[in-house]
């Protein structure tokens, strides 16, 4: 579905399809100026800096140490409030695109759309702040550090909801793998959980030429790698979903080929959506890697770090931000039944606190234009859906907040 035909009585998308240039230079701009998590001082100050042009009525900075908070009142006298979320961090790599507006920063580059996804929410500050058509107050939260650094829960321990108690809080994030003008949405899980484990095995090292003397760590690494893949196929649903990913091995010196080392490291992730499986799993992993570093003469520890909770959706929150997206696309360019990601995202941490929903912006343009998928060297916003994106934002809080009728 081209965007030029999103429906027309979406006042919202003509009005910022209107000063779609202007969002466009903005996002390239953040492009180029990249910042990781907790360190978004430039984007911080550029957030702030349209805020106050667009008309908003107050601007808070500083919440999770980089955070940014603007709040717009509609035109009627309601107290409730709706949030809507953007995330502004890059991550560190290194960008392969050439275009005029590629990051200047070496190592660090916007390679998931967290640019786009600032300029939209601006997007819809503007448009907000000059029609007002709403009852109550939008909350705009700009979040830092969600690429790794939990800046969710950084800005709600900082106080986000008790200084902003909304009733419920939305967010958004760009899709290569949908086409422009569809959106996506689950009356449920988004999101997998993310943890991290760390397996520490202690060997007894010596000379390759002689292993019967050692203990092999890599030996045991080597058959831990394989163990605990027997973990999702023979101890979970098939019903239900997880992924172990061991993704790292450290051991020895890549200098000392004959050396056998005394220990070695695993380093991975799991993912999961339900808690009572991702606790089943943890229990397995501790069983599993002792078991195996035993019977090899071995010792391993397991630390399991818990990341970032899994994405889930409250039903209801879900079903309104579906029946507002399909006011602006259409039914049938609206995917209400959305298969969840196994990747994760830290606006979990929001959806605990809060109701909420997570939805998915179709970008991938068949011209190749915004199709590379996420976190790839390669990787850029398109632009073309900026107005949309801004006006499903603004739309959640017109329909959200409508104003009442004599």
């Amino acid at each position: 579905m081209a965007l030029n035909r999103i429906k027309a009585h979406s006042r919202a998308f003509a009005h910022i399809a209107a000063f779609h240039p202007e969002l466009t230079a903005l996002r390239r701009e953040l492009h180029a100026h990249p910042e990781l998590g907790f360190e978004e001082h430039y984007t911080a100050r550029r957030v702030v800096e349209t805020l106050k042009v667009c008309g908003v009525d107050e601007i808070h900075t500083g919440i999770g140490r980089t955070g940014v908070v603007a709040t717009i009142k509609g035109r009627g006298q309601g107290n409730r409030m709706i949030g809507l979320r953007a995330d502004m961090d890059a991550l560190p790599m290194q960008e392969a695109n050439e275009f005029a507006w590629k990051s200047a920063r070496p190592g660090l580059m916007h390679g998931c759309g967290h640019d786009g996804h600032t300029a939209m929410l601006i997007g819809a500050a503007r448009y907000l702040a000059e029609t007002r058509n709403f009852d109550g107050t939008a909350v705009l939260i700009f979040q830092p550090g969600e690429e790794g650094f939990a800046g969710a829960k950084a800005m709600i321990e900082d106080g986000l909801f008790e200084r902003f108690p909304v009733q419920s809080v939305f967010a958004m994030h760009n899709w290569p793998q949908m086409r422009p003008g569809t959106i996506g949405i689950n009356p449920g899980p988004m999101m997998a959980s993310a943890d991290r484990i760390t397996i520490e095995i202690s060997g007894k090292g010596g000379h390759g030429a002689h292993p019967y003397q050692t203990v092999d760590p890599v030996l045991v690494a080597a058959h831990i790698i394989t163990a605990v893949q027997s973990i999702v196929s023979r101890n979970i649903r098939p019903i239900d979903s997880a992924v172990i990913s061991l993704c790292a091995m450290q051991a020895g010196d890549l200098g000392a080929f004959s050396v056998i080392p005394g220990k070695a490291t695993l380093v991975g992730t799991v993912r999961t959506f339900n808690p009572e499986v991702q606790a089943m799993v943890e229990r397995r992993l501790n069983e599993v890697c002792s078991g195996v570093a035993l019977g090899l003469g071995a010792s391993a520890h397991v630390k399991y770090e818990r990341i970032y909770p899994a994405t889930i959706n409250t039903r209801d929150e879900a079903r309104f931000a579906a029946d507002v997206a399909q006011k602006l696309v259409g039914h049938e360019h609206v995917d209400r039944a959305m298969d969840p990601s196994m990747g994760a995202e830290d606006f979990s941490f929001m959806l605990q606190v809060k109701p909420g929903a997570y939805l998915r912006l179709g970008q991938g343009a068949e011209n190749g234009i915004g199709s590379c998928f996420l976190d790839n060297s390669r990787y850029d916003f398109n632009d073309e859906v900026l107005p949309l994106g801004a006006a499903l934002h603004a739309s959640l809080i017109e329909h959200g907040l409508p104003l009442q009728t004599a």
